[in-house]
């Protein structure tokens, strides 16, 4: 009898978890807005470490709105899991943790960082649209300060983790 409670509060546990989880998943188009927003963010690092303003002026001009439909979307996934005055909250946080992560990954990489980076402007103005750029940031392994995971998770692969990532550039980059 013990066993058929403990299964039975069990089930009703992971029945009442589901939609919760559901609603602080990504969706896709989200995630994808999370990978633009992350290389807008490295870009600006570069710009403002490495002397790049006009590479990183010109990258936002030529995408500015797909950088803006990713913020929206951001902050439209913050609101959603959120609420409304939470997920402003939430959101401003993402957006100082995102920079904060990004300069991190810059100091890491100490005086490799511009050598390293300036490839990724060249990468980034070949592209347009959301998804294109998101793969840019994704093949990258651009820092991105939050959990990627999205609801459909088969349809979008894990990344590294962020110590491997920075330890693989300080390889390479070391070379």
């Amino acid at each position: 009898m013990k066993f058929i409670r403990t299964l039975a509060a069990g089930v009703a546990a992971a029945a009442i978890a589901t939609p919760v989880l559901a609603q602080s998943c990504l969706q896709p188009a989200e995630r994808t807005a999370m990978e633009v927003r992350a290389l807008q963010s490295q870009l600006m690092v570069a710009a403002i470490a490495c002397g790049q303003t006009d590479q990183y002026n010109a990258f936002v001009s030529r995408n500015q709105r797909d950088l803006a439909q990713a913020f929206r979307t951001v902050e439209a996934h913050f609101k959603r899991v959120h609420g409304n005055s939470q997920g402003q909250r939430q959101l401003d946080n993402y957006i100082t943790q995102l920079a904060n992560a990004q300069s991190q990954d810059g100091i890491d990489q100490g005086t490799f960082f511009c050598s390293n980076v300036t490839p990724l402007f060249k990468q980034a103005m070949a592209e347009t649209g959301p998804a294109r750029l998101a793969s840019v940031s994704y093949q990258s392994n651009l820092v991105v300060p939050y959990a990627l995971d999205t609801c459909d998770a088969a349809a979008t692969p894990a990344r590294q983790t962020t110590p491997a990532r920075r330890a693989n550039r300080t390889r390479t980059a070391s070379r």
